[in-house]
Order: C-alpha cells, then sequence, then structure tokens
C-alpha cells in the first residue's frame, strides 16, 4: 500500500509566506510593460501601433521642417521682383501648410493610441486582480488589504502616465532631438551639433543622478502612504471595537505617526524636484547662451545670413521647452515607473496552490451511488513547519452521510475545511472526493462541489438580493426568496422599508450577527451543493433562532453529504458519526449516545455544555 506518509505532492514551505517587496530595475520594469502595448493575438491594436508611430514621424519631420522654411521666408523677404515677391508667398503658404500638419499629425497619433493606451492597462488592472484571487489564503493572511489597493491604484495610475508620457513626450521629443542635430550640422558646422549635444548629454545624466535619489524617496513615501491607510482602513473597519475600547485618540496617534512620516518623505521628494529643476534650468541655460554666441559670431563675419540666425533660434527655443518639460516628464515616469514596480512584483508571486496540468473537472469523474463521498487518510498539516495541526486525521463520509467534528479550540476543526476547500495542500496524506484524489482535479469544480456556511460571516457592501444571489450569479428573484425562506430570513427581508434591496453596509454591518448568517446560510443553499460544510453555522444566534435554522439546515443538508464543525454539540446529535479531535488526533469517535456511554472526553464536554445551559436564565 502506498506510503500516505509521503505524498507525491508537495506543497510550498509553509514557513515563508510570500513577499511582494521585491526590486526591479527601471529596464526590468519597462520589459514587463512592452507585451501589453504590443499584445499577443490582437492584430487590431498592433496595426494601430504602426499606425500611430508613422504619425509620430511625419509629425516631428514636419515640425523639424518648420523653422527651415521660417528662415528662408527671412531670407527673401526684400523682393526685387514680381518673381522674387511669389517665392516668400508660397513659402508662406508652405510653412502654414506644415505647421497645421506637424499639429494634425499629432493629434492623429495620440487618438489612434489612445485605446492602445487605455487596453494595456485595463488588461494589468484585471491581470492583477485575477492574480490576487488567485494565490494562496496564507499571502492574504500575511498582506494588509489596505495596502494592497494602494498598490494597485497608484500601479494603474503609474502605468497612464508611463503610457501616455513616453508615448506622447519622451519618444518625440527624443526624435526631434536628433533630427534638430542632424540639421544643425548639415546646415551650419559640427560645433552647433557638438554643443547641442553636450547640453543634451549633460541634461540628461543630470537627471538621471538626481532621479535615483528622488526615487528611493519616492519608495518611503509609497511604504509611508501604504502604513497610514491600512491603519486608517483597520480602524474604520474595526469602528465598534474602538468604541467599546475608547481609544479614540490611540488610533488617532497612530495614524498621526504615520502621516508625519508620509509628510518628511513627500518633503524630501518636493525639494529634490526644486534641485532638479533648478540644475536644469542651468544647464538649458548655459547650452542656449553657446550656440547664441556661435551665432552672432558668424553674423559679424557673414557666413551666416539673418534667416539663418533666425533658422538656428528657432530650433534653440523649439527645443527649449521641450527639454525643460523633458525633465518633468521623466520625474513623473520614473516615479511612475516607481509606483509600478509593486504592482508587478504582485504578479510575481507564486500561486502556491495550482492545478495540476491536465487537470479534469470533478464532475467529470462521477459515478452513480458515490457522488459526494469524501475520505480523509491520514492527512497531516501545519501552518508552519515546525508547528503541525493535524496529525493522521483518517476518516470517511459516504454520499449523503453527515458528519460532526468537535473538540476543543485549537484541536484542528475548521483546518479540516480549509484544506477539504484546499486553501492549502496536506503535508501528507490526502484527500479524496468520489474516489478522487483534490488535487487531481480543478479547484473551481471542487469548490464548485462544496458549500460552507463559516463561522464568521462576511457580506459584500450590497443590497440583501446580491448578497444571497452572490451563492449563484444569475439566479432569478423566485430562487432567492426560496432559498430566504429555507433560512429563515424572507419574513425579515419583508419588514424592511426596502427589502431585498436594503444594503447591508461595510462587511454587513447593519445587521445583526443572527441576520447576516441567516443571509450566508440562504447564500449557500442557493449555490445548492453536493458537499455542505457547516462550520459553526449557528454559532451566532439565539437558542429559538437556533433551533429554527437548525430545522431548515437539517433539510437542507438532506441527500448532501454534509460535514458539521461544531462547538455546541446539541447541534449534532443526530449525526451519523461524530469524531472528537484533540491535539491534532481523533481521540474518539462514534454515534452521540455511544460516546456518552463511553464516559470519555465527549461525554465531560457534553456535561460542561449542559451546566453551562442550565445557568442561562430562562428567556
Amino acid at each position: 500500500m502506498r506510503d500516505m506518509r509521503r505524498s507525491s505532492h508537495s506543497p510550498a514551505p509553509a514557513d515563508q509566506p510570500p513577499s511582494v517587496r521585491v526590486e526591479r530595475s527601471t529596464f526590468q520594469t519597462i520589459v514587463s510593460l512592452l507585451p501589453y502595448l504590443w499584445p499577443i493575438g490582437n492584430p487590431g491594436a498592433r496595426v494601430r501601433v504602426v499606425i500611430a508611430v508613422v504619425f509620430m514621424i511625419l509629425s516631428k519631420v514636419a515640425t523639424v521642417y518648420v523653422p527651415i522654411i521660417y528662415g528662408r521666408i527671412i531670407d527673401t523677404m526684400t523682393p526685387k521682383d514680381l518673381i522674387a515677391f511669389v517665392v516668400p508667398v508660397a513659402l508662406i503658404l508652405a510653412y502654414g501648410a506644415i505647421r497645421v500638419g506637424s499639429a494634425g499629425f499629432g493629434e492623429i497619433r495620440d487618438a489612434l493610441f489612445a485605446s492602445v493606451q487605455q487596453r494595456a492597462v485595463r488588461l494589468l488592472a484585471l491581470r492583477t486582480f485575477r492574480h490576487l484571487h488567485a494565490v494562496s489564503l496564507r499571502f492574504h493572511l500575511d498582506r494588509q488589504t489596505g495596502g494592497l489597493s494602494r498598490v494597485i491604484d497608484r500601479g494603474v495610475l503609474g502605468m497612464q502616465s508611463v503610457l501616455r508620457l513616453a508615448v506622447f513626450n519622451v519618444v518625440p521629443t527624443a526624435l526631434e532631438l536628433v533630427m534638430v542635430t542632424a540639421i544643425i550640422w548639415h546646415m551650419f558646422d559640427w560645433r552647433y551639433a557638438v554643443v547641442t549635444c553636450l547640453a543634451v548629454v549633460v541634461y540628461v545624466a543630470f537627471t538621471a543622478v538626481l532621479a535615483g535619489r528622488r526615487g528611493r524617496y519616492r519608495r518611503t513615501m509609497n511604504d509611508t502612504d501604504n502604513d497610514a491607510s491600512t491603519k486608517s482602513l483597520d480602524s474604520l473597519i474595526n469602528y465598534e471595537t474602538v468604541k467599546y475600547f475608547g481609544n479614540e485618540e490611540h488610533e488617532a496617534q497612530r495614524y498621526d505617526h504615520a502621516l508625519a512620516r508620509y509628510e518628511r518623505a513627500a518633503v524630501r521628494v518636493q525639494v529634490s524636484l526644486n534641485a532638479l529643476n533648478l540644475g536644469q534650468a542651468a544647464i538649458i541655460a548655459v547650452g542656449l547662451t553657446l550656440i547664441m554666441l556661435l551665432a552672432a559670431s558668424g553674423m559679424r563675419d557673414g557666413s551666416m545670413t539673418v534667416g539663418k540666425f533666425v533658422v538656428v533660434n528657432t530650433y534653440l527655443m523649439q527645443l527649449y521647452q521641450p527639454l525643460n518639460f523633458l525633465g518633468v516628464v521623466y520625474m513623473t515616469i520614473k516615479q511612475g515607473l516607481v509606483d509600478m514596480e509593486q504592482m508587478f512584483a504582485l504578479l510575481r508571486v507564486s500561486q502556491e496552490i495550482k492545478d495540476k496540468p491536465g487537470a479534469k473537472a470533478l464532475t467529470e469523474h462521477l459515478s452513480e451511488g458515490s457522488a459526494g463521498e469524501v475520505i480523509f487518510q491520514d492527512v497531516h498539516f501545519g501552518y508552519q513547519a515546525n508547528r503541525t495541526i493535524l496529525k493522521g486525521i483518517s476518516f470517511t463520509v459516504p454520499a449523503g452521510g453527515k458528519l460532526a467534528i468537535v473538540g476543543p479550540t485549537g484541536a484542528g476543526k475548521s483546518t479540516i475545511n480549509r484544506l477539504l476547500f484546499r486553501f492549502y495542500d496536506v503535508t501528507a496524506g490526502r484527500i479524496l472526493i468520489d474516489g478522487q484524489d483534490i488535487r487531481d482535479v480543478t479547484q473551481d469544480s471542487l469548490r464548485h462541489t462544496i458549500g460552507v456556511v463559516p463561522q464568521d460571516t462576511v457580506l459584500f457592501n450590497d443590497t440583501i438580493r446580491y448578497n444571497i444571489g452572490y451563492g449563484r450569479p444569475g439566479a432569478s428573484q423566485d430562487d432567492i426568496e426560496r432559498a430566504a425562506k429555507l433560512a429563515q430570513v424572507h419574513d425579515f427581508v419583508l419588514k424592511l422599508p426596502d427589502g431585498y434591496d436594503t444594503r447591508v453596509g461595510e462587511r454587513g454591518l447593519k445587521l445583526s450577527g443572527g441576520e447576516k448568517q441567516r443571509v450566508a446560510i440562504a447564500r449557500t443553499i442557493l449555490k445548492d451543493p453536493r458537499i455542505l460544510i457547516l462550520d459553526e453555522a449557528t454559532s451566532a444566534l439565539d437558542t429559538r433562532t437556533e433551533q429554527d435554522i437548525q430545522t431548515a439546515l437539517n433539510a437542507v443538508s438532506n441527500r448532501r453529504t454534509t460535514l458539521v464543525i461544531a462547538h455546541r454539540l446539541s447541534t449534532v446529535v443526530d449525526a451519523d458519526e461524530i469524531i472528537v479531535l484533540q491535539d491534532g488526533l481523533v481521540a474518539e469517535r462514534g454515534r452521540h449516545a455511544a460516546l456518552l456511554a463511553r464516559d470519555g472526553l465527549y461525554a465531560r464536554m457534553w456535561a460542561m455544555q449542559a451546566a453551562e445551559h442550565e445557568l442561562q436564565p430562562s428567556e
């Protein structure tokens, strides 16, 4: 027989939670971005990119020809006859046409690229969102939701900035610089070109050096922003707890401390930007001065005409604005890339629980008479390598049977639920449904088969209709109401002013614990699973409501394989089998009467709860 202690399915190390704090270079971030600009399987988007590039080149060609024509107009503005007068008119008309073309080609380029840009942003945001739902529960338990939300928001905005500014500013400006340098060298001499290139090289080098420092400051600002956002969100979600302990001032001080660190980082970012702008302005001014001195010298010795002087002056003024603006653009792009770092790092977080290559749906393996059979075979598991929770659990729940799992807190009851739902993989042994190892079937089909009513019910900040309908998106109102009636919540909903359109608030805080639990039960009823897990499903209900719900749950669990994880032993007396967990092992097992007769752990737990019930005041 196969050794169950040595499973061939090896999970990721449990004591090494995934992290998204991975440094990546600017080049790596840009390379990660390129596939979204040149999407595979989307020829329409690729055609638009090519046409946009063509119009960008046409726009810049027209732009660099404007000063040349303008200079020729100046040189021919003193006509001696009619023919001489016709020439500047033609040049003026050409000048106007080229200016219109320069602006028009640029607008066409922007219009063509807009859909490519927005689709790229959408695909990256969607991919990140899907990936966050695909990574393991362990990852989300180790992370803070507020910080993750800020990472995605800033990453999307950063991508928009990078695409817009890089495509619409940096690349066209670089192309224009190359063209202008070549034209200046051709029309004048090498000195003008050298001064122009030298000014640009010094400008870019200076910007890059300061950008590295500003990038570090920006990362610090992002981290402190995440911290402040997380503290704010965590405090507001736990509003009632804050009030219970009167810790409003404590929360305000924690939030203010995070804001103070953000303030210091933001000031550094702004001061470094001021230093950058000052240095860039000085470099541009020196370059302009040197070229104007060369041009003035040429005018004095007669080697340069007035028109050529105007040409070189116009080129310099034409380059001055984009070069000056390029500093701001470069820093915005740099900051955008920094903001995208963590978003791309999220995408590199490995998916701990994966479908095997070629995994089939669980429903493809069903056979008559075995739909829903659950088997745990010598299951071992620990959330951390040095702390084992389950130490060899074995049991079988036949199709349509009902198994109850009880035991003291920390015995591993809810861990069984998480393993069956495959939030984690076992470290040894295996779990079978209808004879299939759950690691060999797709997660979607597995989770479609199982319905869970958890102990801690969390609802979406939407209507009661939406929260019940979440069990089966697209369900009709009749189906939703039928599930609500079985969960004993329909009459309560009808008494509300807005009925099923009543919004439940953040995490369902507008409803009582019992009301939330009944909505959760209705949601699971609507899902209509073959395997039902009730994880302390009636723990938030009073005794009378619990009895009503228990009747409904018994009806729902009829002909379904049911696992009941319970603290109140009174809810499991009708189970086909009860297993009692203690220290990760099955301490006792059997039916209710047999376990009482054994006078062991289960009997002591029953006696303690009976005594507690007798001490409670009568209603």
